[in-house]
């Protein structure tokens, strides 16, 4: 199966499934009740990626 192309570039499982972690991450960064710690931990883990994928 071929891959849909945007912008000239292909787009791969691979970046979706980081788009996916990402926005899995935010949706629990936004929750209420979390403490320091794991927000803390959110943080890291989303910076993380964002530069992995080159959003920094």
């Amino acid at each position: 199966m071929e891959e849909p192309k945007t912008g000239g570039q292909t787009y791969t499982c691979n970046e979706y499934r980081e788009e996916m972690i990402l926005l899995g991450l935010q949706r629990q960064l936004a929750a209420t009740d979390l403490s320091l710690e794991r927000k803390i931990g959110l943080l890291k883990e989303i910076a993380r990626i964002e530069i992995q994928m080159g959003l920094d």
